[in-house]
């Protein structure tokens, strides 16, 4: 059974970074797309970024390309999300995805058949 655990999260203020984990266990080899998301209180969970696990090729939204980088150490089984010049907007609950059999970055959690518990990132203004 998959299991992913995301950590990192935290209370920050605006301009600041933080860099998301997430450890996945219980996955045979690879490769696999993997995502993160995130859910703001009241709305849908939404896309951020993704990394396809053949071509390393990354995907981000508008709201934070240039801002946040998807990364990926193989040697841990790690999922990073390092996020810079947060912004209060930015404040959601953010959960690592895996997308198990393989395939290109996908923006819907459809797509994905493992999730992470989640950890909220809070921006202050």
């Amino acid at each position: 059974q998959v299991h992913l655990v995301e950590s990192g999260g935290g209370l920050v203020q605006a301009g600041d970074s933080l860099r998301l984990s997430c450890t996945a266990s219980g996955l045979a080899s690879g490769p696999y797309t993997e995502g993160w998301f995130r859910q703001a209180p009241g709305k849908g969970r939404e896309f951020v970024s993704g990394i396809q696990g053949i071509t390393h090729s990354t995907v981000y939204s508008d709201s934070v390309k240039g801002r946040f980088t998807i990364s990926r150490d193989n040697a841990n089984n790690t999922l990073y999300l390092q996020m810079n010049r947060l912004r209060p907007e930015d404040t959601a609950v953010y959960y690592c995805a895996v997308r198990t059999y393989g395939g290109y970055v996908s923006a819907s959690t459809s797509d994905y058949n493992a999730w992470g518990q989640g950890t909220q990132v809070t921006v202050s203004s």
